[in-house]
């Protein structure tokens, strides 16, 4: 019996000769071509090939390997130098008539694979040999969408030049790549999108979001000015909960974006939720965002605005058990009026410390 460790270290150091030497014995060649590692089902071939060892890969092909052979996350040897940049390997193996868009798990391509690294020349090979564009994953990601969300500007160009209708797809929940490129902070992809596709103003996605609410969501303030100047997005917009940008910036906490809508865009601070009525205040309150918090004050928010409940951004803030949002909203002018269910603030609060800032505020 031979060491399976012993025989894997080799295929991934490029050691031919151990092949060679040992590969004649009966019982080696019947390891090596039925056995798998352990824990990931990978062959000897895909050590090889992911490591870029084109004479031990072109050897065990030469012996009759198995080239779709795929390992327990559906990977084949082709997955491999997609997604490892192995260009000769890749050229190699396609020459043998593998199947191009062989699917691993969660359908993804060699080509999909490709998409995630920064490597043209791999992308190129792929298409070359006829890898379907239009293939999607288990998620409705096709190649384009990755390419996109992986911020790779010549993959992407490249990719659309083959086939222009490239951009015009959705995934499973909705998403565009104008989303993706928002939500990644992906800048120079998405000014390059906004070029030269010929993406809907506010299309939005399952959830109701538009990619300008993407791109304030992580705070990125140049993808917005650029998606309100060149593509004309509405900041008004609502999602499917009746929060419109305002809203979303301050349940992440993301102060820059709210300072863009309220101070350039002129979006009223105090604005509601169409679903609730709650305010950018209650919203910060509840995620515990106390420099969102402060800058709507600062704003002119008024402390004791009320949601559809009549509930305020302390009655939020208290039922949270944000102690320090709490002291924000009583040092404002924040008062301990009832809800429309008769509840008061502090009767929400479980928390030692938040009850000691009102027993403190109170004693002042």
């Amino acid at each position: 019996m031979y060491d399976l460790h012993n025989i894997y270290k080799s295929a991934q150091n490029g050691n031919l000769s151990f092949f060679q030497e040992h590969i004649n014995e009966k019982l080696f060649k019947e390891t090596v071509f039925i056995s798998s590692y352990a824990k990931s089902g990978d062959t000897v071939l895909h050590y090889a090939v992911r490591h870029g060892h084109f004479d031990l890969v072109k050897y065990l092909v030469d012996e009759g390997f198995n080239l779709e052979l795929g390992n327990f996350d559906g990977k084949r040897p082709l997955h491999e130098a997609a997604h490892f940049g192995q260009a000769v390997c890749l050229k190699f193996l396609l020459t043998k008539g593998v199947n191009v868009d062989a699917l691993k798990r969660a359908d993804w391509t060699p080509l999909m694979l490709a998409c995630t690294k920064d490597d043209l020349t791999v992308v190129q090979i792929l298409v070359e040999n006829r890898a379907n564009l239009h293939l999607k994953n288990k998620d409705g990601w096709n190649c384009f969408h990755i390419a996109v969300r992986e911020g790779h500007l010549p993959i992407v160009q490249y990719l659309l030049k083959q086939d222009t209708s490239l951009w015009d797809t959705a995934s499973k929940n909705g998403r565009t790549p104008l989303h993706t490129a928002a939500l990644h902070g992906r800048n120079d992809v998405l000014e390059y999108l906004l070029d030269v596709c010929q993406y809907g103003t506010d299309m939005k996605d399952s959830c109701g979001s538009t990619p300008l609410m993407d791109a304030l969501r992580i705070q990125d303030v140049d993808a917005a000015k650029l998606l309100i100047s060149k593509h004309q997005t509405d900041v008004m917009m609502e999602d499917n909960l009746g929060r419109q940008a305002l809203h979303i910036a301050s349940q992440t906490g993301a102060c820059k974006s709210v300072q863009l809508l309220v101070e350039h865009c002129k979006v009223n601070p105090a604005g509601t939720c169409s679903t609730n009525g709650a305010t950018a205040l209650h919203i910060a309150a509840k995620e515990g965002h106390v420099g969102v918090l402060k800058l709507l004050l600062d704003f002119g928010v008024n402390s004791n605005v009320i949601d559809a409940k009549g509930r305020t951004a302390l009655h939020i803030a208290a039922g949270a058990q944000h102690a320090d949002c709490v002291l924000i909203l009583l040092q404002h002018g924040a008062d301990c009026r009832l809800d429309k269910a008769g509840t008061s603030p502090k009767q929400l609060v479980v928390k030692q410390d938040v009850l000691k800032v009102f027993d403190q505020f109170e004693d002042t």
